[in-house]
């Protein structure tokens, strides 16, 4: 079944360097207002006793534009769209030719899409996550972000930044489901169409209304 969720050291001075993380993360959202980048996801599921665990890896592009704007097209291996318009989130299945239609505002508050692209500004976020340092590792800073609300699927997300660029996502659902994604030739401000997040059902979809 597919799953759509439209990857150490730690630093001798612990202190100093985890809170290079959540500096970088202010900045981000305080500065980068569009984006665009492409990405490699790998989903990981919880392994079951005497097996090794699954990776499922994936790869696409991103953009976004802030507040609450955003698209995740899925390329390889499955054709998958997600797209925030600022008003409705459409999930679209290529092969199943299906739509799913949730109002935005009970769909994002607590997911990562939130932390990347909703957030006007840090306080926004911090309504509805706890934010922390965590070490560095893999050449970058990391923030974790844990939901304040315990309703929802997700358990935490790290954040990490090379500087103040956004580099990887590691999502960690409340059913062990470990996502990491990895962003490459990432664009900062570009200047980005209304139509890039405006979604029109496929001829002949079946839409689903949630």
């Amino acid at each position: 079944m597919k799953k759509l969720i439209a990857g150490a050291l730690l630093a001798a001075v612990a202190g100093g360097a985890w809170a290079g993380g959540l500096e970088s993360l202010e900045a981000f959202v305080k500065t980068v207002k569009s984006g665009r980048a492409e990405f490699t996801q790998t989903v990981t599921a919880p392994p079951k006793e005497g097996l090794e665990p699954r990776a499922k890896v994936s790869t696409g592009s991103f953009e976004f534009q802030r507040p609450g704007k955003f698209r995740f097209d899925y390329k390889k291996p499955f054709v998958q769209s997600i797209v925030a318009d600022g008003e409705t989130l459409w999930l679209y299945d290529a092969d199943l030719n299906q739509v799913t239609q949730r109002k935005q505002a009970q769909a994002l508050g607590s997911t990562p899409a939130a932390l990347i692209a909703a957030a006007p500004d840090l306080r926004a976020l911090q309504a509805d996550f706890a934010l922390e340092a965590a070490p560095e590792r893999d050449g970058l800073q990391w923030v974790k972000a844990t939901p304040k609300s315990k309703d929802g699927q997700l358990q935490s997300v790290q954040i990490g930044f090379q500087g103040d660029a956004l580099s990887a996502l590691e999502i960690l659902d409340s059913f062990g489901q470990r996502s990491a994604l990895k962003f490459g030739k990432v664009e900062v401000n570009p200047p980005l169409p209304a139509a890039t997040f405006q979604f029109k059902v496929p001829s002949g979809a079946d839409v689903i209304r949630q």
